[in-house]
This record gives structure tokens, sequence and C-alpha cells, in this order.
């Protein structure tokens, strides 16, 4: 069993659509896009394998960052944190790759967005599914110490945060290169 640390970076593509409240049909040409800011976080991640195919992770992602939603010519920024709370299966291979041990995971969980006091625009908080995937390589230092570094995406329905005019249906995700260290108990 481990437990790690280490700092992503969140970007986030843009995505745009038609304004679709409560999934009705479009009304009219109101296209709306959602643009997410790029920005840093923390992951932690608690993992468990159980022998090298085997194994089990919970995940824990923190960032604070602004969504922004333009019509045209309008654009509205909401500050927000984002949650995410996840578990997966964690394969771990026998074998080393130049001195590295390769890792791949995917998962299911939520992540909850939070409207921050002051630059919410005092908008409701929401939690949408996520899944993800991740691939990367770890190494010891020590028996009780290692070194991680890693690719993730985490996919999930954009933030509407119940408002009907925020509502488009698209789903998009964040690319989280990741590094840090672990702690093996």
């Amino acid at each position: 069993m481990d437990l790690g640390i280490s700092g992503a970076g969140l970007f986030t593509p843009t995505v745009s659509g038609p304004v679709n409240p409560k999934g009705v049909a479009p009304v009219g040409d109101d296209f709306l896009t959602v643009n997410a800011s790029n920005t840093v976080g923390v992951l932690v991640n608690l993992r468990y394998v159980v022998k090298p195919y085997v194994g089990a992770e919970f995940n824990y992602t923190y960032a604070r960052y602004t969504e922004n939603f333009s019509y045209p010519p309008p654009t509205l920024g909401v500050q927000t944190q984002s949650n995410e709370y996840s578990v997966g299966y964690l394969v771990t291979p026998p074998h080393t790759f130049l001195g590295l041990q390769p890792f791949a995971s995917a998962g299911v969980g939520t992540m909850e967005f939070k409207p921050t006091p002051h630059g919410g625009q005092s908008l409701d908080k929401q939690a949408r599914m996520v899944y993800y995937y991740s691939v990367g390589l770890q190494t010891d230092i020590s028996p009780h110490f290692g070194v991680r570094a890693a690719f993730r995406q985490a996919f999930f329905l954009a933030p509407d945060f119940g408002q009907n005019y925020f509502t488009i249906n698209q789903h998009t995700s964040t690319y989280e290169p990741t590094a840090g260290f672990y702690l093996r108990f």
C-alpha cells in the first residue's frame, strides 16, 4: 500500500454547443462556449497492489480555476474549486523499463464544482460523474519512498451550475500531467 502526493497541471479544452436547458430541443442559434482556465492542482492517491496485475486506487484531486461562459459577445467568469473523488483498477506489471516501473489505471467517480464565495457569482455547487485513465512510471528511492510521474485524463459533462442558460450538454475532459512522490507502508 502506498500514499502518493503529486502536483498536477490541469488543461481543459474549450467546448461549445447550443443552449439546451433540461434536455429540450435547442431554440434559435444561441451557442455557448465554455472555456476553463488552465491551472495547477494537487492529486492525492492511495494505492493497494495485491499482485502485479491486480490493484486498486482511490484518488482525490483539488484545483481552483475560472470557468468562462461566452455568448457572443459577453463573457461571464465563474471562479470555482473542483474536487474529484474516484476509485479505479490499477495494473502494475512485474518488470521495469530502464529501471522505472510502469503502471496504468482507470476508474470512475464524481467531480464536485464549488463556486467561490466572492467570484462564483452566487451560483450553486454541482457534482458530475467522472471517469478517467492514467499511465505513468515510478521508481523506488528507498524501500518506503519513491517518485512517480504520470499522465491522466478525466472525462465529465461540462458544468452548468444548475443554470438553464449555461446548459449545453457537452462532454469535456482535463489533461493532467502529474509528478510527485509516494510513501509505501
